[in-house]
Protein backbone atom coordinates (compact mmCIF):
# COMPACT_ATOMS: atom_id res chain seq x y z
CA UNK A 1 0.00 0.00 0.00
CA UNK A 2 1.42 3.13 -0.52
CA UNK A 3 1.30 6.47 -1.67
CA UNK A 4 4.04 5.24 -3.66
CA UNK A 5 5.66 2.74 -1.67
CA UNK A 6 5.09 0.29 -4.14
CA UNK A 7 6.38 2.57 -6.63
CA UNK A 8 9.32 0.76 -6.81
CA UNK A 9 9.99 -0.74 -3.78
CA UNK A 10 6.92 -2.31 -4.63
CA UNK A 11 6.86 -1.60 -8.21
CA UNK A 12 3.33 -1.37 -8.75
CA UNK A 13 0.32 -3.11 -9.73
CA UNK A 14 -1.07 -0.04 -11.34
CA UNK A 15 -4.49 -1.33 -12.14
CA UNK A 16 -7.53 0.91 -11.89
CA UNK A 17 -9.46 0.56 -8.66
CA UNK A 18 -12.43 -1.71 -9.27
CA UNK A 19 -15.85 -0.29 -8.54
CA UNK A 20 -16.80 -3.51 -6.79
CA UNK A 21 -14.32 -5.81 -5.01
CA UNK A 22 -13.64 -8.95 -6.98
CA UNK A 23 -12.36 -12.22 -5.50
CA UNK A 24 -8.81 -13.36 -6.16
CA UNK A 25 -8.34 -15.21 -9.43
CA UNK A 26 -5.09 -17.06 -10.22
CA UNK A 27 -3.23 -15.67 -13.27
CA UNK A 28 -4.25 -17.36 -16.50
CA UNK A 29 -1.90 -15.54 -18.86
CA UNK A 30 1.62 -14.25 -18.73
CA UNK A 31 4.69 -15.43 -16.87
CA UNK A 32 2.93 -16.29 -13.60
CA UNK A 33 0.49 -18.62 -15.35
CA UNK A 34 3.44 -20.85 -16.30
CA UNK A 35 4.62 -21.35 -12.71
CA UNK A 36 3.52 -24.10 -10.31
CA UNK A 37 0.56 -22.87 -8.29
CA UNK A 38 2.53 -23.03 -5.03
CA UNK A 39 5.10 -20.62 -6.48
CA UNK A 40 2.61 -18.03 -7.69
CA UNK A 41 2.08 -16.19 -4.36
CA UNK A 42 5.83 -15.71 -3.96
CA UNK A 43 6.20 -14.54 -7.56
CA UNK A 44 3.36 -12.08 -6.92
CA UNK A 45 5.04 -10.99 -3.70
CA UNK A 46 8.18 -9.90 -5.57
CA UNK A 47 6.10 -8.42 -8.43
CA UNK A 48 7.81 -10.71 -10.93
CA UNK A 49 5.19 -9.87 -13.53
CA UNK A 50 5.50 -6.11 -12.93
CA UNK A 51 9.18 -5.32 -13.56
CA UNK A 52 9.00 -1.52 -13.70
CA UNK A 53 10.29 -1.22 -10.13
CA UNK A 54 13.33 -3.29 -11.04
CA UNK A 55 14.11 -0.97 -13.92
CA UNK A 56 13.80 2.10 -11.71
CA UNK A 57 16.19 0.49 -9.23
CA UNK A 58 18.63 -0.48 -11.98
CA UNK A 59 18.88 2.81 -13.88
CA UNK A 60 20.85 4.70 -11.18
CA UNK A 61 23.34 1.81 -11.14
CA UNK A 62 23.66 2.02 -14.92
CA UNK A 63 24.06 5.81 -14.82
CA UNK A 64 26.89 5.63 -12.30
CA UNK A 65 28.63 2.79 -14.13
CA UNK A 66 28.63 4.69 -17.41
CA UNK A 67 29.70 7.93 -15.70
CA UNK A 68 32.49 6.21 -13.77
CA UNK A 69 33.89 4.23 -16.71
CA UNK A 70 35.85 7.12 -18.30
CA UNK A 71 37.24 8.10 -14.87
CA UNK A 72 38.99 4.77 -14.38
CA UNK A 73 42.74 4.61 -15.10
CA UNK A 74 43.12 3.03 -17.58
CA UNK A 75 39.63 3.65 -18.89
CA UNK A 76 37.23 0.77 -18.23
CA UNK A 77 36.73 -1.54 -21.20
CA UNK A 78 33.30 -2.06 -22.79
CA UNK A 79 33.37 -5.64 -21.53
CA UNK A 80 33.84 -4.59 -17.92
CA UNK A 81 31.09 -1.96 -18.24
CA UNK A 82 28.65 -4.49 -19.67
CA UNK A 83 29.58 -7.16 -17.12
CA UNK A 84 29.23 -4.73 -14.22
CA UNK A 85 25.88 -3.53 -15.55
CA UNK A 86 24.57 -7.10 -15.80
CA UNK A 87 25.59 -7.77 -12.20
CA UNK A 88 23.80 -4.62 -11.14
CA UNK A 89 20.66 -5.71 -12.98
CA UNK A 90 20.72 -9.07 -11.21
CA UNK A 91 21.10 -7.31 -7.89
CA UNK A 92 18.29 -4.88 -8.70
CA UNK A 93 15.95 -7.76 -9.57
CA UNK A 94 16.61 -9.54 -6.28
CA UNK A 95 16.71 -6.52 -4.00
CA UNK A 96 13.60 -5.00 -5.52
CA UNK A 97 11.84 -8.28 -4.73
CA UNK A 98 13.15 -8.17 -1.17
CA UNK A 99 11.97 -4.59 -0.86
CA UNK A 100 8.50 -5.54 -2.07
CA UNK A 101 8.32 -8.35 0.48
CA UNK A 102 9.44 -6.09 3.31
CA UNK A 103 6.92 -3.51 2.18
CA UNK A 104 4.08 -6.01 2.21
CA UNK A 105 5.07 -7.31 5.63
CA UNK A 106 4.90 -3.78 7.00
CA UNK A 107 1.60 -3.13 5.21
CA UNK A 108 -0.15 -6.42 5.91
CA UNK A 109 -2.80 -4.65 7.99
CA UNK A 110 -3.18 -1.71 5.59
CA UNK A 111 -3.20 -3.45 2.21
CA UNK A 112 -6.62 -5.07 2.73
CA UNK A 113 -8.17 -1.57 2.90
CA UNK A 114 -6.82 -0.36 -0.46
CA UNK A 115 -8.51 -1.67 -3.59
CA UNK A 116 -5.32 -2.04 -5.62
CA UNK A 117 -3.42 -3.94 -2.92
CA UNK A 118 -6.06 -5.95 -1.06
CA UNK A 119 -5.30 -9.13 -3.02
CA UNK A 120 -1.56 -9.14 -2.51
CA UNK A 121 -0.34 -12.50 -1.18
CA UNK A 122 0.17 -11.53 2.47
CA UNK A 123 -2.93 -9.32 2.56
CA UNK A 124 -5.16 -12.13 1.29
CA UNK A 125 -3.50 -14.80 3.47
CA UNK A 126 -1.78 -16.78 0.71
CA UNK A 127 1.59 -16.20 2.38
CA UNK A 128 1.89 -16.00 6.17
CA UNK A 129 4.01 -13.24 7.75
CA UNK A 130 6.46 -15.88 9.02
CA UNK A 131 6.92 -17.37 5.55
CA UNK A 132 7.27 -13.88 4.17
CA UNK A 133 10.02 -13.17 6.68
CA UNK A 134 11.86 -16.38 5.77
CA UNK A 135 11.48 -15.53 2.08
CA UNK A 136 12.94 -12.08 2.74
CA UNK A 137 15.97 -13.66 4.40
CA UNK A 138 16.51 -15.92 1.39
CA UNK A 139 16.35 -12.96 -0.96
CA UNK A 140 18.80 -10.96 1.11
CA UNK A 141 21.24 -13.88 1.08
CA UNK A 142 20.91 -14.07 -2.71
CA UNK A 143 21.54 -10.33 -2.90
CA UNK A 144 24.62 -10.75 -0.72
CA UNK A 145 25.93 -13.45 -3.05
CA UNK A 146 25.71 -11.00 -5.96
CA UNK A 147 27.21 -8.16 -3.95
CA UNK A 148 30.24 -10.30 -3.17
CA UNK A 149 30.96 -10.54 -6.91
CA UNK A 150 31.91 -6.85 -6.81
CA UNK A 151 35.09 -5.40 -5.29
CA UNK A 152 35.07 -5.62 -1.49
CA UNK A 153 34.62 -1.85 -1.14
CA UNK A 154 31.15 -2.20 -2.62
CA UNK A 155 30.02 -4.22 0.38
CA UNK A 156 30.73 -1.31 2.71
CA UNK A 157 29.14 1.21 0.37
CA UNK A 158 26.01 -0.89 -0.18
CA UNK A 159 25.22 -2.09 3.35
CA UNK A 160 23.87 1.23 4.74
CA UNK A 161 21.13 1.22 2.07
CA UNK A 162 19.40 -1.65 3.89
CA UNK A 163 18.39 0.83 6.59
CA UNK A 164 16.39 2.81 4.03
CA UNK A 165 14.92 -0.36 2.49
CA UNK A 166 13.55 -1.41 5.87
CA UNK A 167 12.36 2.02 6.98
CA UNK A 168 10.58 3.25 3.86
CA UNK A 169 7.22 1.58 4.61
CA UNK A 170 7.30 3.22 8.04
CA UNK A 171 7.90 6.66 6.55
CA UNK A 172 4.48 6.82 4.89
CA UNK A 173 2.89 6.45 8.30
CA UNK A 174 4.65 9.42 9.87
CA UNK A 175 5.38 11.91 7.08
CA UNK A 176 3.77 13.26 3.93
CA UNK A 177 7.11 12.86 2.18
CA UNK A 178 7.84 9.12 2.19
CA UNK A 179 8.89 9.52 -1.44
CA UNK A 180 12.05 11.24 -0.21
CA UNK A 181 12.94 8.13 1.80
CA UNK A 182 12.14 6.04 -1.26
CA UNK A 183 14.46 8.29 -3.25
CA UNK A 184 17.27 7.77 -0.76
CA UNK A 185 16.70 4.02 -1.17
CA UNK A 186 16.22 3.65 -4.91
CA UNK A 187 18.96 6.11 -5.83
CA UNK A 188 21.71 4.36 -3.87
CA UNK A 189 23.00 2.74 -7.04
CA UNK A 190 23.99 6.19 -8.31
CA UNK A 191 27.06 5.89 -6.11
CA UNK A 192 27.77 2.19 -6.56
CA UNK A 193 29.09 2.22 -10.12
CA UNK A 194 32.21 4.09 -9.06
CA UNK A 195 33.59 1.59 -6.51
CA UNK A 196 32.32 -1.26 -8.70
CA UNK A 197 34.77 -0.17 -11.40
CA UNK A 198 37.56 0.53 -8.93
CA UNK A 199 37.15 4.30 -8.45
CA UNK A 200 37.79 5.17 -4.81
CA UNK A 201 35.29 7.85 -3.81
CA UNK A 202 37.16 8.68 -0.61
CA UNK A 203 40.35 9.71 -2.40
CA UNK A 204 39.01 10.92 -5.75
CA UNK A 205 37.33 14.30 -5.23
CA UNK A 206 35.91 14.69 -8.76
CA UNK A 207 34.39 11.20 -8.56
CA UNK A 208 32.93 11.88 -5.10
CA UNK A 209 31.42 15.14 -6.34
CA UNK A 210 29.99 13.47 -9.42
CA UNK A 211 28.55 10.57 -7.39
CA UNK A 212 26.99 12.90 -4.83
CA UNK A 213 25.34 15.09 -7.48
CA UNK A 214 24.17 12.05 -9.43
CA UNK A 215 22.67 10.61 -6.26
CA UNK A 216 20.81 13.87 -5.62
CA UNK A 217 19.57 13.94 -9.21
CA UNK A 218 18.16 10.44 -8.88
CA UNK A 219 16.47 11.28 -5.59
CA UNK A 220 14.64 14.12 -7.36
CA UNK A 221 13.68 11.74 -10.19
CA UNK A 222 12.37 9.15 -7.73
CA UNK A 223 10.21 11.68 -5.90
CA UNK A 224 8.92 12.91 -9.27
CA UNK A 225 7.84 9.59 -10.72
CA UNK A 226 6.57 8.31 -7.38
CA UNK A 227 4.43 11.41 -6.94
CA UNK A 228 2.71 10.49 -10.18
CA UNK A 229 2.39 6.91 -8.97
CA UNK A 230 0.93 8.07 -5.67
CA UNK A 231 -1.97 9.72 -7.46
CA UNK A 232 -3.29 6.27 -8.35
CA UNK A 233 -4.02 5.54 -4.69
CA UNK A 234 -4.76 9.03 -3.47
CA UNK A 235 -8.39 8.39 -2.45
CA UNK A 236 -7.71 5.07 -0.73
CA UNK A 237 -4.59 6.44 0.96
CA UNK A 238 -6.61 9.29 2.46
CA UNK A 239 -9.19 6.84 3.83
CA UNK A 240 -6.54 4.47 5.20
CA UNK A 241 -4.53 7.24 6.85
CA UNK A 242 -1.50 6.72 4.61
CA UNK A 243 0.55 9.83 3.90
CA UNK A 244 2.07 10.87 0.59
CA UNK A 245 3.39 13.90 -1.22
CA UNK A 246 0.46 13.59 -3.63
CA UNK A 247 -1.99 14.10 -0.78
CA UNK A 248 -0.01 17.00 0.66
CA UNK A 249 0.36 18.84 -2.65
CA UNK A 250 -2.63 17.62 -4.65
CA UNK A 251 -3.59 21.13 -5.74
CA UNK A 252 -0.15 22.04 -7.05
CA UNK A 253 1.23 18.70 -8.18
CA UNK A 254 2.28 19.83 -11.66
CA UNK A 255 4.26 22.75 -10.25
CA UNK A 256 6.01 20.45 -7.80
CA UNK A 257 6.76 17.98 -10.59
CA UNK A 258 8.22 20.75 -12.74
CA UNK A 259 10.44 21.91 -9.88
CA UNK A 260 11.65 18.36 -9.27
CA UNK A 261 12.42 17.94 -12.96
CA UNK A 262 14.51 21.12 -13.02
CA UNK A 263 16.43 20.02 -9.91
CA UNK A 264 16.99 16.57 -11.41
CA UNK A 265 18.46 17.88 -14.65
CA UNK A 266 20.52 20.61 -12.93
CA UNK A 267 22.13 18.09 -10.58
CA UNK A 268 22.68 15.69 -13.48
CA UNK A 269 24.48 18.43 -15.40
CA UNK A 270 26.58 19.18 -12.31
CA UNK A 271 27.55 15.52 -12.07
CA UNK A 272 28.58 15.58 -15.71
CA UNK A 273 30.74 18.66 -15.19
CA UNK A 274 32.45 17.06 -12.20
CA UNK A 275 33.16 13.88 -14.14
CA UNK A 276 34.52 15.69 -17.20
CA UNK A 277 31.69 14.63 -19.52
CA UNK A 278 31.54 15.93 -23.07
CA UNK A 279 28.86 17.36 -25.38
CA UNK A 280 27.17 14.01 -26.00
CA UNK A 281 26.24 13.83 -22.33
CA UNK A 282 24.95 17.36 -22.00
CA UNK A 283 22.92 17.20 -25.20
CA UNK A 284 21.77 13.60 -24.94
CA UNK A 285 21.38 13.00 -21.21
CA UNK A 286 20.57 16.47 -19.88
CA UNK A 287 18.75 17.83 -22.91
CA UNK A 288 16.96 14.54 -23.51
CA UNK A 289 15.86 14.28 -19.88
CA UNK A 290 14.56 17.85 -19.92
CA UNK A 291 12.42 17.11 -22.98
CA UNK A 292 11.21 13.71 -21.74
CA UNK A 293 10.27 15.05 -18.31
CA UNK A 294 8.61 18.12 -19.80
CA UNK A 295 6.41 16.04 -22.08
CA UNK A 296 5.43 13.68 -19.25
CA UNK A 297 4.60 16.44 -16.78
CA UNK A 298 2.55 18.33 -19.34
CA UNK A 299 0.58 15.34 -20.62
CA UNK A 300 -0.05 13.14 -17.57
CA UNK A 301 -3.65 13.26 -16.36
CA UNK A 302 -3.31 13.01 -12.60
CA UNK A 303 -7.01 12.29 -12.16
CA UNK A 304 -6.78 9.14 -14.28
CA UNK A 305 -5.39 6.00 -12.65
CA UNK A 306 -4.78 4.48 -16.06
CA UNK A 307 -2.90 7.51 -17.34
CA UNK A 308 -0.74 7.80 -14.20
CA UNK A 309 0.16 4.13 -14.57
CA UNK A 310 1.02 4.54 -18.25
CA UNK A 311 3.39 7.43 -17.57
CA UNK A 312 4.89 5.70 -14.54
CA UNK A 313 5.80 2.68 -16.68
CA UNK A 314 6.79 4.42 -19.90
CA UNK A 315 8.36 7.44 -18.26
CA UNK A 316 10.89 5.04 -16.78
CA UNK A 317 12.14 4.14 -20.24
CA UNK A 318 11.78 7.61 -21.74
CA UNK A 319 13.78 9.45 -19.09
CA UNK A 320 16.05 6.59 -18.02
CA UNK A 321 16.65 5.70 -21.64
CA UNK A 322 17.78 9.12 -22.84
CA UNK A 323 20.05 9.62 -19.83
CA UNK A 324 21.63 6.20 -20.42
CA UNK A 325 22.08 6.80 -24.14
CA UNK A 326 23.75 10.15 -23.55
CA UNK A 327 26.11 8.63 -20.99
CA UNK A 328 26.87 5.68 -23.27
CA UNK A 329 27.59 8.00 -26.20
CA UNK A 330 29.90 10.11 -24.04
CA UNK A 331 31.74 7.02 -22.79
CA UNK A 332 32.09 5.64 -26.33
CA UNK A 333 33.46 8.94 -27.66
CA UNK A 334 36.01 9.22 -24.87
CA UNK A 335 36.95 5.54 -25.13
CA UNK A 336 37.66 5.89 -28.84
CA UNK A 337 39.78 8.98 -28.22
CA UNK A 338 41.72 7.37 -25.36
Amino acid sequence: VSPATDAVVAASDGQPNPTAPAPYSPPKTGLLSLLPSSWVPYAELIRLDKPTGTYYLFFPCLFSTLMAAPMVTPMASPGSVIGTSLLFFSGALIMRGAGCTINDLWDRNLDPHVARTRLRPIARGAVTPFKGLVFTGAQLLAGLAILLQFPLECFFYATPSLLFVASYPLAKRITYYPQVVLGLTFSWGAMMGFPALGVDLLTNTPALTAATLLYGSNIAWTVLYDMIYAHMDIKDDAKAGIKSIALKHDAETKQVLAGLGIVQVALLAGAGMASGAGPAFFVGSCGGALVALGIMIKRVNLKSVKDCWWWFVNGCWLTGGVISLGLAADYAARYIQD
